[in-house]
């Protein structure tokens, strides 16, 4: 399968590029500056772009069947990334007639053990708050888009200096203190695309 991937360059977006290619998945990654990522795998073909750009997402996803995107921005007001580049994703890629996009998110604005979102749970830490409202906004656009999506989130957060254990659960609701290593998480989202994408919201956990 062709599949670009945006936001490749991140903790996240690294480990689904070298997942995609263990698979035998042929890779774009989209990062915003090559020169700072020539560690990326040589299989990969990394390409420039902003993931805010709707033709510049057309153009770089022109022949792919899927897209995945672990693209964020720390730079400036995360509502406006997260809402801008979710447009420009879903237009860009239905005007490249791509039909599946994966979008990884944050456990935060999943539903928790009550059913709300874990980040209105009792006790979550919300120190981060309005970071979990920007992709909170970027999700609401995601639902009315009529292109086939995914919004995959860990169930907790990621172990970012776990050892990866080569395998992960489908998890029935967002738990605060569930970690998931990102190349474990990797294994989850590659495996819920190839399965055909379009699934709405997952989250997965570590096993």
């Amino acid at each position: 399968m062709n599949i670009v991937i945006f936001g490749a360059g991140g903790r996240a977006g690294r480990q689904v590029v070298a997942e995609a290619i263990r698979r035998g998945h042929t890779v774009t990654a989209v990062v915003r500056d090559p020169s700072r990522h020539r560690d990326l795998p040589p299989e990969a073909r990394v390409e420039a772009g902003d993931v805010t750009d709707e033709a510049t997402v057309a153009r770089l996803a022109a022949g792919h069947e899927a897209a995945i995107s672990a693209a964020v921005d720390l730079s400036g007001d995360p509502h406006d990334f997260f809402t801008t580049s979710t447009r420009a994703l879903t237009e860009g890629l239905r005007k490249a007639g791509v039909r599946r996009l994966t979008v990884v998110g944050l456990a935060p604005v999943l539903p928790g053990p009550s059913g709300t979102p874990l980040m209105d749970e009792p006790g979550y830490p919300n120190a981060y708050r309005p970071f979990y409202l920007a992709h909170a906004a970027g999700l609401d656009l995601l639902r009315t888009s009529p292109l086939p999506w995914t919004y995959a989130a860990p169930a907790g957060d990621f172990d970012h200096d776990g050892t990866p254990v080569g395998r992960y659960r489908v998890a029935e609701h967002g738990d605060a203190d569930d970690r998931i290593t990102y190349a474990d998480f990797a294994l989850g989202l590659l495996d819920e695309m190839e399965n055909g994408g379009g699934g709405g919201e997952v989250s997965f956990g570590g096993a």
